[in-house]
């Protein structure tokens, strides 16, 4: 008779790292995995909490992990979040998953959460839902009672197909008074409290593109004042990941949006990447039109009601 397999969960430690590296490496068939990057998914979340993150061992081999996460008060609901999850391919489907969500689902319960997400973590986060390629983890969900809710699609821009300046543009804009430049440590107080009064949930990612030098971040300044913005390398470090960015309705229309989107371009392919990766997208018309973009990936959204 063949031996049942026994796994075993336990928290995360900070010496099982490496061990959960490699099995990430193993599990995500479709995504590729650095030491940085998972550094930054754990460690560089700002609600990060070792309470909150599992592995699944079979004897000494850590063969399943699962993390979560929270934010609270995003329009008046809290929300949980499944922000990773891997199992050993040769493991899967003998509960190890369920398992460790359980144990999640009944804390953040206790923490009185009120609905559980899939994925899609503001602030920091790897991928916006689950790519349907992934068939388990949609098999997962349904079986847990999840439910689809929504669609995002990711863009890819092909970074040698132009050059990224307008120089006829910024001088159009220079005219109406309006400057665009690379932002400058002596204007992150200003930039933070123009996108506190529309984009609060950004200022974590605007925080992490400061910390590049030169700060991945560039802004767009009408008579003086910060009315636009945009950044890239602030999520999923290593990777060229473009955003966020926003402007003001007083400078709609008028082209902003385009020179900004270039301006990080340049500094993505400028750092020696092929493309860029336009992430959790919203106007896919814009950035086609404009750059050239193409749906590189789409990914399912699922939520779950608790209280």
């Amino acid at each position: 008779m063949k031996k049942k397999r026994i796994h075993t969960l336990q928290q995360y430690h900070d010496k099982d790292f490496e061990a959960v590296l490699t099995l990430c490496q193993n599990a995500y068939g479709f995504d590729s995995f650095s030491r940085e990057l998972l550094h930054e998914k754990i460690y560089g979340d700002p609600f990060f909490d070792l309470n909150l993150i599992w592995i699944a061992l079979e004897e000494d081999e850590i063969v399943g992990f699962l993390m979560g996460t929270y934010r609270m008060d995003i329009r008046a609901v809290n929300y949980g979040y499944v922000k990773m999850m891997a199992v050993n391919p040769s493991c899967q489907r003998k509960g190890i998953a369920r398992s460790m969500y359980e144990l999640l689902e009944k804390e953040l319960r206790l923490r009185k959460l009120d609905v559980m997400r899939l994925g899609d973590v503001p602030m920091n986060y790897f991928m916006p839902g689950i790519d349907p390629r992934y068939t388990p983890a949609l098999c997962f969900a349904m079986r847990l009672g999840f439910n689809r809710f929504s669609d995002t699609a990711n863009l890819s821009v092909d970074l040698s197909a132009q050059e990224w300046m307008d120089e006829e543009k910024i001088k159009e804009l220079e005219a109406d008074n309006i400057e665009v430049l690379r932002a400058r440590e002596e204007d992150k107080k200003e930039l933070m409290d123009f996108v506190a009064e529309e984009w609060k949930l950004w200022q974590y990612e605007l925080e992490m593109a400061f910390e590049n030098e030169p700060p991945a971040i560039h802004i767009a300044k009408l008579n003086g004042k910060i009315k636009a913005f945009s950044a890239h390398s602030a999520n999923n470090k290593g990777m060229p990941w473009f955003g966020p960015m926003g402007t003001h309705p007083d400078l709609r229309g008028k082209g902003i949006g385009k020179i900004l989107l270039f301006a990080c371009l340049a500094d993505l392919k400028n750092l020696g990447f092929h493309q860029a990766i336009i992430p959790w997208v919203g106007p896919i018309d814009f950035y086609s039109h404009h750059a050239g973009a193409i749906v590189e990936r789409v990914f399912w959204r699922y939520e779950k009601k608790l209280n």
